[in-house]
Formats: C-alpha cells, sequence, structure tokens
C-alpha cells in the first residue's frame, strides 16, 4: 500500500448503472475487500450501496461512513490497528510452507488468548465464571472496543444522510430471522443506523456476544446467510444493476488430505457464499419476468387493458444485472484459522490480493458494459488460477 492508499495507475470508467458493493464475512481475511476497494477507487467505481455481512459490515460502515477522500485511510487505520499486536518481528524468518503455518497458527492462537485491539478482548473473569444468563456468560470475548473503534473512524451522521446507501444483515437470536439494517430503509421509519448494528452483523457466537436492538438480541450475519446478494437482488428491480461481489470463502475447492485441510475446507463450504446457486436463481426470475413481458405485448388489444394485465406489467418490468465477483482464493500454508489470523502480515497479503485481483478483472473492460439484448443477469468471474476469465 502507498502512503495515501492511492497509485498511479491510470483509471477507467464503468458502465451507467446503480454501482453496488457486496461484502462477505470472513474475519481477518476482510483486508482482502480493503484492498479491492483501494483498486476499484483507480477504476471510477464509487458505489451507490454498499452492502455487507459480519467484517464485511465493518468494511462496509468505514466505507459508507466517510467521504470519499478518507475512505481508503480510514480502512487503512482500521486494518493496521487490528493488527498492531501481531508477532511482526519474526515475518522477516517467515520462509516456506510449512514455518509459514506454523507462524499463521502461532498468530492465530495469540488472539484467541489475547485478543485483537480495537476490536475484542477476554472476558476478565471467563464467561464460565458469570451467573448464567447474564450478558458475559454467553460469551468469550468483550467486544466494547469495536464500538469505541466504530465511533472514531465512521461518521454515523454522514451514514444516515443516506448519500451512500448500506445495507447490513444480522440473525435475531430468538425468533432465527434474518434482518437487514438499511439506512435508506430506516430513514423512512425515521430510524437512524448506529454502531450497534455494525456489531450485530459481526457477533459471531459464542466467541461474541449478541447485540441488542429493538428489544431483539442479534448475532452475525453470516449464520443465515453469508452474502447480502439476494437482498440487493430483492429490493432493486427497476434500475440497472454493477455489482462487485467481493467473497473471502471460495465454493470450490480441492479434496482434503489431512484433519487441517478438512477443517479448513468444511469453514470454506458453510461460509461461502455459492453465487452460482444465488445468480442462476436470481438469474430465471428475471428470464420469467422478460417471457411474461413478451407474452403481454402478444396479447389482443381488448385485453391489455385489463387491471390484471396491468398488475403483470408492472411485475414483468426488468432491470439487468451485471456481477463481477471476485473471491479470496486460500494460499497453501493457510488453515482453518485465517479467518482469526491477525498477523500483520498476513493482512498485508490479503490487502495485495484483492488489489491484484480488482486490476486483473478491469483487464476486461466489457466485464463493465450492460447485458447484450436478451440476458438480463450474467456473472463474471476469475478462475482459479486467475489466469483466465469466465462468463457465468
Amino acid at each position: 500500500m502507498s502512503s495515501d492508499g492511492l497509485d498511479s495507475r491510470v483509471a477507467t470508467s464503468p458502465a451507467s448503472a446503480q454501482r453496488v458493493l457486496v461484502l462477505q464475512g470472513g474475519g481477518a481475511l476482510g483486508s482482502y475487500q480493503a484492498g479491492a476497494y483501494q483498486a476499484l477507487c483507480h477504476h471510477d467505481f464509487e458505489p451507490e450501496w454498499i452492502a455487507g455481512i459480519s467484517i464485511g459490515a465493518i468494511n462496509a460502515a468505514i466505507i459508507a461512513g466517510n467521504p470519499r477522500e478518507k475512505r481508503v485511510l480510514r480502512l487503512k487505520e482500521f486494518w493496521e490497528l487490528v493488527t498492531s499486536a501481531s508477532p511482526m518481528p519474526w515475518a522477516p524468518l517467515v520462509q516456506g510452507d510449512k514455518i509459514r503455518s506454523a507462524f499463521n497458527e502461532t498468530s492465530a492462537a495469540l488472539v484467541a488468548t489475547f485478543g485483537v485491539p480495537g476490536f475484542f478482548v477476554p472476558r476478565i473473569p471467563p464467561s464460565t465464571l458469570w451467573p448464567p444468563g447474564s450478558p458475559q456468560s454467553q460469551s468469550y470475548y468483550d467486544t466494547a472496543p469495536l464500538r469505541a473503534t466504530l465511533e472514531r473512524l465512521v461518521d454515523f451522521d454522514l451514514i444516515n444522510s443516506c448519500k451512500t446507501r448500506l445495507s447490513v444483515g444480522a440473525v435475531g437470536v430468538t425468533t432465527g430471522n434474518f434482518r437487514y439494517f438499511d439506512n435508506v430503509e430506516f430513514r423512512k421509519l425515521g430510524k437512524t443506523i448506529g454502531p450497534e448494528h455494525i456489531m450485530a452483523s459481526g457477533a459471531l457466537p459464542p466467541g461474541f456476544p449478541s447485540i441488542e436492538i429493538e428489544g431483539e438480541h442479534y448475532w452475525d450475519g453470516g449464520l443465515a446467510s453469508n452474502t447480502p446478494l439476494d437482498y440487493v437482488l430483492d429490493m432493486e428491480t427497476a434500475r440497472d444493476l454493477l455489482i462487485f461481489q467481493i467473497d473471502l470463502f471460495s465454493a470450490r475447492g480441492e479434496l482434503p488430505k489431512t484433519l487441517m485441510d478438512a477443517a479448513e475446507r468444511e469453514k470454506d463450504i458453510r461460509y461461502s457464499s455459492r453465487t452460482r446457486m444465488n445468480t442462476d436463481k436470481a438469474k430465471r426470475l428475471h428470464d420469467a419476468r422478460l417471457a411474461l413481458h413478451a407474452l403481454i405485448a402478444k396479447l389482443p388489444d381488448n385485453l391489455k387493458g385489463d387491471p390484471l394485465v396491468a398488475t403483470l406489467n408492472d411485475a414483468a418490468k426488468e432491470n439487468t444485472v451485471t456481477v463481477v465477483h471476485l473471491i479470496y482464493r486460500s494460499k497453501v500454508h493457510e488453515a482453518s484459522s485465517k479467518d482469526y489470523d491477525f498477523s500483520r502480515l498476513a493482512m498485508n497479503e490479503h490487502w495485495m490480493a484483492g488489489e491484484r485481483d480488482v486490476y486483473a478483472s478491469m483487464a476486461h473492460p466489457d466485464w463493465l458494459n450492460r447485458p447484450q439484448s436478451g440476458e438480463t443477469m450474467v456473472t463474471y468471474d476469475l478462475s482459479l488460477d486467475g489466469s483466465q476469465h469466465i462468463k457465468q
């Protein structure tokens, strides 16, 4: 990263559409999203709408809660803060996959023992010594430091001005229902977004405590869905959408060879967004609307004025959707602890990977064009090795 978070590479302009940034959950891997956003800034991709889950909600709040010129700097400040206690003096000695894996596991163990600056700290005394039913008895860590960090790095007045739409998802602990906290929808109801909504989206049990909002307790949205893509597609059916979806776990992977491989693969599957499944479902709906619109056009004039046809016409209104899908691809030295390895070394690697993948994607300017006639939704993705590109 450069000192100001920017570089001098040539910018390009995306197609004219509502620009949306969709950020998956993934803990320490979230610096990949920060690096990707930095690179998107150099391609004139200024999101009008940011939707996030868990660490994606934190990154989203930092972006939406700062003016454009401060966003990358605030992201850097956050990620440098949460990795400030990592064993950086060891980094020059880290050579080879086996040694690097040991380094990663040590870093993750330190996080589990001492917490993360500006994010969470272990409960003292431990949660097991608190009375059952007390807030302290339900989680290993206290996330009060995260509230202070959000209050310092995020301008919630700016978020609630709705200059950039912000949507973050969480799950009700007692209802099991998924809920989005959306500044645009909140404004209609006279409500505002605060630090508690961002914290609720990232309150992953049993590590973190639930967050109470309006009488309900909420946990991490990733328990129900680790991507906000469906919410974006459901909420906007009129304007064309150009969506950059940045995921931190890959649904595809190799057959595990060891117990550690199996643990990592299980976590990847559990938290991956399975974007192909979601976009295939959305595309079928888009295609059905397109067919309905064509069928209505063939109706005789005496039926076109029927009120039921007017209702169907509204349902048949169709936008086009382009999804540019970026997925962090795990390195061979990473294991199931990769999402809580808050070492400075890993953070910088993830950040640079996010930048690299955006520049690789932007090498294909046709991805940013409106889908061709007859296509209502397309998804573009980097191949597993990054050397080729796939249109889904």
